[in-house]
């Protein structure tokens, strides 16, 4: 059971990478129209736990992964029916059997019991939980320079242009540097009504996120790294403040622009908390 509520600011930054491509602009970097300032979704952000949660957990009952490409959910929800020794199959699902399903859910999926899910789909409902950790889409703190770059590979893709041709011509877009800002929440009045967050729980997600970018490098992203995880702690299960008088004790000013590294950002942190609060600089 957790005894406190959470707020939390995550600052990471990329460089000569995409930190989130857009399906629908030919993966390029996310990006406002009219401010011109780079986001991340929080679906990136959440992928990025949950597939380090599984590499330092994986195999570890209770710490499976719902939302993965490893099989369909509705036949995941029947599984967890099988597992629970409920009746599978058919319509009409009845509250007492749902409820025994979501809590299986919750015992046995991490990222059910962080994030929630809807799984009210299939013949085997197990229902819709709301995660009691939210956050929020990241924000680049300067607008971004969406760059696109001409690359070639010595490698022709089919039988009737090999030998025709020697390479073929690609793009890919990237950005020189940005340095992106999310929060989030963790409500531990929702935890202990629903999903059963534990404080151990709690301690991995703080973990995954300070390392949810060193397990996740490749060619496309570049060089990304958390660069500061702030986490103010409440002294009661509702808190003692609003969320947004504590994420504005955190401030990034622009120093050198255009910004090619972190320090050429001025981050500063106000220690003055409002009573009951607890500043825990984890990063």
């Amino acid at each position: 059971m957790l005894k406190n509520r959470y707020d939390f600011v995550m600052l990471f930054d990329v460089e000569n990478g995409n930190p989130n491509g857009d399906p629908d602009a030919g993966n390029s970097p996310r990006i406002d129209a009219e401010t011109g300032l780079g986001f991340v979704t929080d679906v990136c952000l959440k992928r990025k736990i949950r597939n380090y949660v599984e590499l330092a957990k994986g195999g570890e009952p209770g710490y499976a992964i719902l939302i993965k490409m490893d099989k369909a959910l509705n036949d995941k929800f029947t599984d967890a029916y099988k597992a629970a020794g409920l009746p599978t199959g058919g319509k009409g699902k009845n509250r007492d059997q749902v409820q025994q399903a979501r809590e299986y859910m919750c015992k046995n999926y991490f990222d059910v019991r962080t994030f929630g899910a809807v799984m009210s789909t299939g013949n085997d409902p197990c229902g819709i939980i709301r995660g009691p950790v939210q956050i929020n889409f990241g924000r680049s703190i300067s607008p971004i320079n969406v760059q696109d770059i001409t690359i070639t590979r010595q490698a022709v893709t089919t039988s009737a242009d090999f030998g025709a041709k020697e390479t073929e011509m690609g793009k890919k877009s990237f950005v020189p540097y940005a340095l992106y800002r999310a929060e989030g929440y963790v409500s531990a009045a929702l935890a202990n009504r629903t999903t059963d967050l534990s404080e151990e729980d709690l301690q991995l997600l703080w973990t995954a996120i300070i390392n949810m970018f060193e397990e996740d490098h490749s060619a496309a992203r570049g060089k990304m790294c958390m660069r500061k995880l702030i986490v103010f702690k409440h002294d009661s299960v509702l808190g003692e403040c609003p969320s947004h008088l504590l994420f504005d004790k955190v401030r990034v000013e622009e120093g050198t622009m255009p910004a090619r590294k972190y320090s050429d950002y001025v981050v500063t942190i106000d220690r003055d908390m409002p009573s009951g609060v607890e500043l825990l600089e984890k990063l």
